[in-house]
């Protein structure tokens, strides 16, 4: 049994809406441009890629970053789209460019559920809900819980693409099965990823709210059933996942580089290991007539287009095993060695000299005090909310006016439901929606300590 390119690249939205017909741009383009015109996707200018609350200006953001994965996606995706064509494995009327705009889109979309301070953010909300904070998940079932106790950036994407943008808790954005399908990085739920059922332990890309519209993309994409809510991933998620490799191979370490905290020989060595011996010759040729500061961009044309040539050869080679879901890997995994040992030794330095660096790591503790604060007010005012009305401050309903009733599902206070899950699934999207400024500024406004801002 296999998946096949027909139903893979379905064009149908969410909800089981026709695709529409534009001149000029395809169903999947439309998903690209919806993407990038929502307010989650904007917000990602100020969230933290590496470096939190970082000062200089050339270094990464959530933003910046998302732009440069979905650049490399859709040339890594209309690569293998040309090479499907090729073989006649693409059916009509699909074209390379759909495949790319399929890719390109899932790239924008991969991160657009991230906290504020990145995986530290999401670091930071578990260990509240473990800790202090649990005693909110108490009435709450074991997959809710687990939702909350190990809350995940790539199950907030899902979240953010279906349920919370646009028409909210109404399909969200209505994208396109194939992109939806495309953008699930981790297709299972969280309690058997905790208890080492998954390929990714303590990896998962759904949340109990999500879980219908996620059997209704699988469904028209015909993704292969694997276990209880649990299918095989959809081919192009390895094209969104490697373009996100990619890009973090090599601009991690440009980062580095602007920052001060490497070398441009140690930089060089790795990442021209995978351009071809002939093109060497005629690069160092071009980066002798420029300095330092100059030189990465030179060098960074040559390594992603070396990246995606091995990208998409190793997706072609082992197309058959996509498309059976036998591959448990990553596609960098499949490519060949001199790709794979460039991209581990690019992680492996930046993790050593720049993951590490004290001060991000000053910033990554503080972070943890920020979401806690953020934590505990919403929290406490939100259950306060849900209880005895004679419990009740002034406070709490000060906080519900801030969040809005309308960022609460229709369910909390009818309190129907499972509708204290839904109340807090309701302030964690409100926390991982912030940007980093803006959850620094909320917390010391929390704390008696911020500044007025009008």
């Amino acid at each position: 049994m296999t998946m096949n390119w027909e139903q893979l690249l379905c064009a149908e939205r969410l909800g089981r809406r026709p695709a529409k017909s534009e001149e000029g741009r395809s169903a999947f383009y439309s998903d690209h441009d919806k993407i990038t015109f929502s307010g989650a996707f904007r917000r990602l200018a100020r969230k933290t890629q590496v470096h939190p609350l970082a000062a200089n200006d050339h270094v990464h953001n959530r933003l910046t970053h998302s732009l440069e994965v979905a650049c490399v996606g859709r040339t890594l995706g209309m690569r293998v789209g040309n090479a499907l064509q090729a073989r006649g494995d693409l059916p009509e009327p699909v074209l390379p460019t759909d495949i790319g705009d399929i890719v390109q889109a899932s790239c924008l979309a991969h991160d657009i559920g991230n906290p504020p301070f990145g995986h530290t953010g999401e670091e930071a909300i578990r260990n509240w809900f473990q800790k202090e904070g649990r005693q909110y998940l108490e009435a709450l079932t074991e997959a809710e819980r687990d939702d909350i106790r190990l809350f995940e950036g790539n199950a907030q994407s899902l979240r953010v693409l279906t349920t919370l943008e646009y028409y909210q808790y109404e399909e969200g954005m209505r994208l396109t099965y194939a992109t939806l399908g495309a953008s699930i990085k981790y297709p299972w739920t969280a309690t058997p990823s905790v208890q080492n059922q998954r390929p990714k332990n303590n990896k998962y890309g759904v949340f109990q709210t999500e879980l219908d519209y996620f059997h209704e993309i699988a469904h028209h994409t015909g993704l292969l059933p694997v276990g209880e809510h649990w299918y095989c991933r959809h081919p192009l998620v390895y094209l969104m996942e490697a373009a996100d490799d990619f890009c973090y191979c090599i601009l991690d370490l440009e980062d580095g580089l602007e920052m001060g905290l490497l070398n441009w020989p140690e930089v060089y060595d790795i990442l021209s290991s995978v351009i071809e011996p002939a093109q060497l010759a005629e690069l160092e040729k071009n980066l002798a007539r420029v300095d330092d500061g100059r030189k990465p961009a030179i060098l960074r044309g040559k390594v992603i287009g070396a990246l995606i040539d091995a990208g998409a050869e190793a997706f072609m080679a082992h197309q058959e095993d996509f498309l059976a879901g036998r591959v448990q890997g990553d596609l960098i995994a499949l490519c060949e060695p001199k790709v794979r040992d460039a991209v581990a030794a690019a992680k492996d330095l930046a993790r050593q000299r720049i993951f590490n660096h004290a001060q991000r790591v000053e910033l990554e503790i503080g972070a943890y005090n920020t979401i806690g604060t953020l934590l505990s007010t919403l929290c406490g005012a939100v259950d306060a909310l849900l209880g005895d009305p004679e419990q009740v401050t002034y406070k709490d309903n000060r906080v519900r006016a801030l969040m809005g009733d309308n960022n609460f599902h229709p369910s909390v206070f009818a309190k129907e439901g499972s509708y204290k899950y839904q109340a807090l699934m309701a302030v964690i999207d409100y926390i991982s929606g912030m940007t980093d400024n803006y959850a620094t500024n909320l917390a010391k406004q929390f704390n008696g300590m911020g500044q007025a801002r009008f």
